[in-house]
């Protein structure tokens, strides 16, 4: 069964959840899903991967960070104001609170098993900063994941920071999204600790499992490969697919799943129920 829910931030914004195996709840382990940039809690494999984990006995929470863009249309960007304000501590402290709203109940009585959490491109490196500070989550699984936040050249930073904002063009949507120099201010500021993925990698210690696409143009595996050579290779796996790109050959809409994306869910689940039982 699936459930939908609002939280409201201590921010006053509203962050909206669905929930996958909610007659899980009280018996589970939960697994948290993190979309990436230009991602949404609807998108493409998502709710196909929500209702899978449901129904090898998951609870799910997968949910829109409150400045992605998304508003109460399901996939449509009709909050490009607000997108344009996001920036990363901003998708870590609400990734905070939801843990928090997860286990003060939020959903209803949990059943404070060890926690797992998923994140994909963008999302995978909020995942495993998040992962090095909150001890309650015991396993981190990245699709495609970045290995730094600060993915902008000198020349693009200087225009930016000229013009107030940088813009990037939604190929799906056709969509010029525009990004704040707040975002880059953030970068700048806190590269070296808060949003250093490589000192979140080095601090992990805890099972993960790194899962990319050979032929990603977005984030190419060499990330990947980063994100692996900085992480304790005792309960850490790296696993490459073969001729695929950043989404496994899914499209949104979502028009069913392939091989090469059935072997991803297949590898994530052994994973999670490996090291979450």
């Amino acid at each position: 069964m699936n459930k939908d829910f609002v939280l409201n931030t201590k921010k006053n914004e509203k962050i909206r959840i669905t929930t996958y195996g909610y007659e899980n709840l009280e018996t589970a382990s939960c697994l948290f899903f993190v979309h990436g940039f230009k991602g949404f809690k609807d998108w493409g494999f998502w709710p196909y991967t929500g209702n899978f984990f449901a129904s090898k006995g998951f609870f799910v929470l997968s949910f829109n960070f409150s400045h992605n863009g998304i508003g109460e249309g399901v996939t449509e960007f009709a909050e490009l104001d607000k997108f344009a304000k996001n920036t990363f501590s901003l998708e870590l402290e609400e990734l905070n609170e939801i843990i928090d709203a997860y286990l003060n109940g939020l959903f209803g009585t949990n059943s404070n098993k060890p926690i797992g959490i998923l994140g994909h491109s963008r999302g995978g490196g909020d995942a495993l900063i998040m992962s090095s500070i909150r001890k309650e989550i015991k396993t981190v699984v990245t699709w495609a994941a970045v290995a730094n936040f600060d993915r902008y050249t000198k020349r693009q930073a200087r225009e930016w920071r000229k013009n107030g904002f940088f813009e990037v063009l939604n190929t799906r949507t056709n969509q010029m999204m525009r990004l704040n120099v707040s975002l880059l201010e953030d970068i700048e500021k806190n590269k070296t600790d808060l949003l250093n993925i490589e000192k979140a990698a080095n601090n992990l210690n805890k099972p993960l499992l790194i899962i990319h696409g050979e032929q990603d143009l977005s984030v190419k595996i060499e990330e990947g490969e980063q994100i692996f050579s900085w992480s304790n290779k005792d309960v850490t796996e790296f696993y490459k697919i073969k001729a695929t790109g950043h989404t496994f050959d899914i499209t949104h809409p979502f028009e069913g799943s392939n091989p090469k994306f059935d072997s991803v869910l297949e590898k994530t689940l052994n994973f999670f129920k490996q090291h979450l039982n």
